[in-house]
């Protein structure tokens, strides 16, 4: 959507003392169309416009003087740098930010739709927040996120959390400013839901989270339409980055310091595909990234299909590009796989392995996986379960599958009981644990190189960090070491974690 489009009418405001206004539906109409399968994958050839020229317009300027501001993220890394935008944004009004709900003038929540349990606890918060706002009427609360591009979360919003002031969805947090002015000006519930992708909006501010390590957006949607994820219609379609201004943004985080940086897209491996003026994807900017004076690059989430031989070729030089990768499978049936629209099966999976560790054979391999899919059966599980030994991953993320409104799988028939459900996830976090202590035990005596990122959450006379394979280490040593490399003895393994003695500080290390 661009702005043109915006101006047709996808902006709408709801006045909240409308008390006799029973039917929502009329509002809703005008502000966001219903998430479906069928209207989703029109994709189309809609023209996406490509902005560098975002700024704080005068009107704006000190909107913010004297107000704090709070944002509660949940959900993955993607949420997280839109949580960065936003926050930059506040920042560029005047806005302070505070890590109290109490102190602030503006708390948003900006949300995650791919699990229901999520979505429970924003309705939770919102509960809560109810209160506050008794309190101090003036304080603005917004939702903002994956859930608000959903028709039955900003429904019951309307309905049942009227002391919510504004909604806006993934595709016009460039809007804030004016969104703010909005709720301010006509103190009335401002929604604003693009159902459309928005435009590629470039020099957007940022306020990162620490100096370490960094999120780099470099596209934004996803065109795989698996039958569980609601992604591909709360993030529209993919849209890439252009790889000059990725590679500029990767710069300057080197120029300030920065020791990491992760390519972060809903399927990060279809970089590129919709760049129509030149032949250009992830293997390729991963070579010119890697020329960069960063120590570590990562990138997240892949889809094996998308998982080129040029890819594998680029990452197989190694220097800052690391040795893990996140590679979700989701089933190891090619049965179970077809159901979930996963466009590969179990056997081309394999394949992709093997020449991922016939590249790069000392690569450390973690994935997803979900068990009770919609007519799974105790055989497709076990082939699950012999896939996942096949490929020897070192971790795993595991669900229990759980319906979201919207998506082909919501309408099947949810047919394998809960109880189940759960003998079956339970009997894989066993193997997963198993996988990842026997993966930690070839580290033991050993000598790792580990980036810094704190003091440990439990205990702050211990340092934590991760090595290149993203394995958690636990330490002492001195508090002048946070942000930097350094080498740490191996004493002890544990499931998850590895405990250690401090040896010294990583020289400066060039990158080829």
């Amino acid at each position: 959507m661009n702005e043109e489009q915006r101006l047709e009418g996808q902006q709408s405001v709801v006045t909240k003392d409308n008390k006799q206004e029973k039917d929502y539906s009329k509002y809703f109409q005008s502000v966001y169309m219903p998430p479906s399968l069928k209207d989703a994958k029109k994709r189309g050839k809609e023209e996406v416009k490509y902005h560098n020229d975002f700024s704080i317009s005068e009107e704006f300027r000190g909107l913010g003087e004297g107000k704090k501001f709070y944002i509660r993220t949940y959900g993955c890394q993607m949420n997280e740098h839109d949580t960065e935008v936003m926050a930059g944004i506040f920042s560029a009004l005047g806005y302070v930010a505070t890590d109290t709900k109490e102190a602030a003038d503006v708390i948003l929540l900006n949300t995650c739709a791919i699990r229901e349990n999520a979505e429970d606890k924003v309705f939770g918060e919102l509960g809560h927040l109810k209160h506050l706002k008794r309190e101090k009427p003036d304080l603005l609360i917004g939702v903002c996120g994956c859930m608000s591009q959903e028709e039955s979360v900003v429904n019951k919003i309307l309905k049942s959390h009227q002391h919510v002031d504004m909604i806006f969805g993934t595709h016009n947090i460039h809007r804030l400013p004016n969104i703010l002015k909005d709720a301010y000006m006509a103190k009335a519930m401002v929604v604003e839901v693009w159902s459309k992708e928005g435009d590629v909006v470039e020099n957007l501010p940022k306020v990162r989270r620490g100096n370490i390590k960094a999120w780099v957006n470099i596209m934004y949607g996803c065109d795989k339409f698996c039958t569980y994820c609601i992604v591909p219609y709360t993030r529209g379609k993919e849209r890439s980055r252009r790889p000059e201004e990725i590679i500029q943004e990767v710069r300057h985080l080197a120029a300030q310091g920065y020791q990491e940086v992760t390519l972060l897209g809903q399927n990060v491996n279809a970089y590129g595909k919709d760049l129509e003026d030149m032949k250009y994807g992830l293997g390729d900017l991963m070579d010119e990234l890697r020329k960069i004076d960063i120590p570590r690059i990562r990138f997240t989430t892949s889809h094996p299909r998308d998982f080129d031989d040029h890819l594998i070729e680029v990452l197989s030089k190694k220097g800052n590009l690391v040795e893990h990768i996140h590679l979700p499978v989701q089933s190891g049936s090619t049965d179970v796989l077809k159901i979930m629209a996963r466009k590969y099966t179990r056997e081309q999976f394999l394949e992709l392995v093997r020449k991922i560790k016939a590249a790069i054979p000392d690569v450390a391999l973690t994935t997803d996986i979900i068990v009770g899919y919609p007519n799974e059966t105790r055989e497709q599980f076990e082939e699950t379960i012999s896939l996942f030994k096949e490929v020897g991953f070192e971790g795993a993320y595991t669900f229990i599958y759980s319906p979201r409104e919207g998506t082909p799988a919501a309408k099947m028939n949810d047919n394998v009981p809960m109880e189940e459900k759960k003998r079956r996830l339970q009997e894989l976090n066993a193997l997963v644990n198993e996988y990842s202590a026997n993966a930690l035990k070839q580290y033991e005596g050993q000598v790792l190189e580990v980036l810094v990122d704190g003091e440990s959450k439990k205990n702050p006379d211990i340092l934590a960090g991760y090595t290149r394979k993203n394995k958690l280490v636990n330490f002492k040593g001195p508090k002048e070491i946070i942000g930097k490399r350094v080498l740490v003895k191996v004493t002890e393994v544990k499931t998850w974690h590895i405990n250690g003695e401090f040896v010294e500080e990583v020289a400066t290390i060039g990158v080829n």
